[in-house]
């Protein structure tokens, strides 16, 4: 029997209960568009500050209002249970529920600690909850300071419990596992047999326990007197108070420290700015003054005045001690714009939880012909993440450029080689807060030992066109030249650009060293056009001016396999201004010419042309214009006559109806490079890469 909810139940104060959480939604959000987030009952009086609620809403769009995400407050249920109004409460959750059940697929509930109720309570809340309204539990650890021992025996008599109080046992999730325990436990459950219910195993991640400068100064309640919202995010590892000489504090340091200093101790200032500048000491994630003292103007302006100096500094009221002590007591959390941490949940869930086993068992029957943007998205990073490739960035002095790193590592979809200067990179990395990990390689081409490989390799595909050894040589120190070669010789499987650079200097090495595929002689581009329901493929928008017929039947056949490597059904629109023979003119028989040579290359395509855009996409217009066509009104891939067709519509589409753009996506290279906008934000940039990854795969 399929499911249509799931009750996640922490036995413990941080066991990790809104990562598992996270996870589900991600994999809920592949397959379906209605999903709602329920917790039955909430610690907050005020249900607006509950931040898994929150979470949830803002960061999956949830459609759901604020009153429809509870049913009643802790201090509320606390209450009833004391007045022996138990039946209350569960007929209050019920009905929420159902009404719930009505308006959505799937709904996600989460429970809330036992540990948090008064001894009043001497039942498991989350479990009755749980079968009064028939959802499924999963069982949420932590194995943080336990022996593998004893993390299994709880596992153990945490099964026996849920089925003892009349639940469905749907899964167990054991967080937080140190490396050892991971290792001894995983070994046990490859022993559980089919019909057992599965255990999953998460290992212990820092960086998620780690509090931001921003939750930090909002515990704290002091003023930022220097720093961005971004620098904000910087995540506090450990802290460290400067109570001693300058000499003997800076040889303590350590990266991510909060330096803790009195206000007035200008020299403490200074020499944690000056090390944090320098290349040879660790990069502290903020400073916070204490006692209330802030250095004066002329102070401030020398520290504006040090370039790329991006390190937060907070002023506490409290003293020094105080100010320590709040520090400490800071929890870490997970919001909609903790962008890093949610990327590493993302990446756990991806390396080590097999979803098969939950997406087999969730009721996706209202949802097969809806593709929300959310579900290509979640869809296309799991792709990537199927087939580990290897993508290289040759701007790696742009901070985008980093930050995309950051994530993608952290969200394990892909390999990334970094083309630059390594101390550099690494400068740079440091004052953004970034911490790029082993499997991050750095190249640079100024020195690498694969220059002068290259640069032969090169002289030899392009001394037909005059070009010498000592040429080669010398266009090698240009990244995107060299990057395209690390393609071309099986370095690399794929190569994103465009940041800093035209389009133009992206696609030229590749037309040079690695052609286009057998049969495709243009090489061209497409829009992922996320809309709320669906997503459509646009091409070409943003190469080709103005193709002929074949260029432009080429164009089709490279658009519609585009669309079916990433999950969409490819039916085709060769759009002109004029459905079927209504009309004529040299534009209109182009595009008919072109629709020809198509069904004769591909004649499994289902392509329809000419036709006008409402009736390739309006079932009710496709039906008075071309009633007997297999495409109109069913369209998925447009292809536009000319790029000031498609570049405008594409545009418009997007700004009037709010969808959202991926692209440009290349097409037609044996091997992938794509092309960014100089205007792209990081997001972008992660999109891009994950596109070229599935692509290298395909090339397979």
């Amino acid at each position: 029997m399929k499911i249509k909810s799931l009750f996640v139940a922490s036995l413990e104060k941080n066991a990790g209960g809104l990562v598992v959480s996270i996870g589900l939604m991600d994999i809920l959000k592949r397959k379906l568009q209605k999903v709602a987030f329920f917790r039955p009952i909430i610690m907050q009086s005020d249900p607006a500050k509950n931040d898994d609620i929150n979470f949830m809403l803002k960061h999956y769009g949830l459609k759901m209002e604020l009153d429809e995400t509870y049913c009643f407050t802790l201090e509320e249920a606390e209450s009833l249970i004391a007045d022996n109004k138990q039946n209350y409460l569960f007929e209050k959750i019920i009905e929420k529920f159902e009404t719930l059940e009505k308006k959505f697929d799937f709904i996600l509930c989460e429970g809330i600690s036992k540990t948090l109720f008064t001894s009043t309570v001497d039942f498991d809340i989350n479990l009755e909850i749980a079968k009064n309204i028939g959802s499924p539990v999963i069982g949420v650890l932590s194995g943080k300071n336990k022996t593998s021992k004893e993390i299994w025996e709880e596992a153990k008599i945490e099964g026996e419990t849920i089925r003892e109080e009349g639940c469905i046992h749907f899964a167990t999730f054991i967080n937080r596992l140190d490396k050892e325990s991971l290792i001894d436990l995983t070994n046990k459950v490859r022993f559980l047999r089919n019909d057992e219910v599965p255990i999953y195993l998460l290992p212990e991640v820092r960086e998620l326990s780690y509090p931001t400068i921003k939750e930090v100064n909002d515990n704290l309640g002091s003023k930022c007197i220097f720093g961005s919202d971004k620098d904000l995010k910087r995540l506090v590892k450990q802290t460290k108070i400067a109570a001693m000489n300058l000499d003997h504090f800076l040889m303590r340091l350590e990266d991510g420290d909060l330096i803790i200093v009195p206000g007035d101790r200008l020299d403490m200032i200074l020499g944690s700015i000056a090390a944090n500048y320098s290349k040879d000491f660790p990069s502290i994630s903020g400073i916070v003054l204490t006692g209330g003292y802030v250095p004066d103007e002329i102070f401030m302006k020398l520290i504006e005045g040090v370039g790329e100096f991006n390190v937060p500094i907070l002023s506490s009221k409290d003293d020094t001690f105080t100010t320590a002590v709040k520090v400490s007591e800071t929890d870490a959390k997970i919001m909609p714009d903790s962008v890093n941490k949610i990327a590493i949940i993302e990446g756990l869930f991806g390396t080590y939880i097999d979803s098969r086993h939950i997406e087999e068992k969730i009721d996706t029957t209202n949802s097969s012909s809806i593709m929300t943007p959310a579900m290509f998205e979640y869809r296309m990073f799991e792709k990537a993440r199927q087939n580990i490739k290897t993508i290289v960035l040759p701007e790696s002095e742009d901070e985008r450029i980093l930050r995309a790193t950051d994530i993608l590592q952290r969200r394990r979809v892909v390999n990334i080689i970094l083309l630059g200067n390594p101390k550099e990179i690494s400068s740079k990395c440091s004052s953004l807060g970034i911490n790029l990990r082993k499997n991050i390689i750095i190249v640079d081409p100024q020195t690498s030992d694969l220059k002068r490989k290259y640069a032969d390799e090169f002289f030899e595909l392009r001394k037909h066109k005059g070009m010498t050894k000592e040429g080669a040589y010398d266009i090698m120190n240009n990244k995107n030249y060299f990057g395209t070669m690390m393609i071309h010789m099986g370095d690399a499987d794929g190569m994103v650009s465009g940041a800093n650079n035209t389009t133009a200097d992206t696609i030229r090495p590749a037309l040079q060293i690695i052609k286009t595929k057998p049969g495709i002689s243009i090489v061209s581009s497409v829009f992922f056009m996320c809309l709320d329901t669906k997503v459509l493929v646009y091409g070409d928008c943003a190469v080709n001016r103005d193709p002929n017929a074949e260029q432009l039947a080429q164009i089709a056949i490279s658009s519609a396999d585009t669309a079916k490597l990433f999950g969409i059904e490819p039916i085709v629109a060769m759009l002109s201004y004029s459905t079927g023979d209504s009309g004529s003119g040299e534009d209109v028989q182009k595009v008919a010419e072109a629709t020809k040579i198509v069904k004769k290359l591909r004649p499994d395509l289902l392509v329809e042309g000419p036709i006008q855009y409402d009736a390739a996409i309006d079932a009710e217009v496709a039906k008075k214009k071309l009633p007997n066509s297999k495409v109109a009104g069913r369209a998925t891939v447009f292809i536009f006559p000319d790029l000031n067709t498609g570049n405008n519509t594409y545009k418009a589409v997007q700004r009037s109806s709010n969808a959202i753009a991926v692209g440009p996506v290349l097409q037609g290279l044996r091997k992938p490079v794509n092309d960014l906008s100089r205007g792209c934000l990081v997001e972008d940039i992660v999109n891009t890469v994950a596109i070229t990854a599935i692509q290298a795969g395909e090339n397979e």
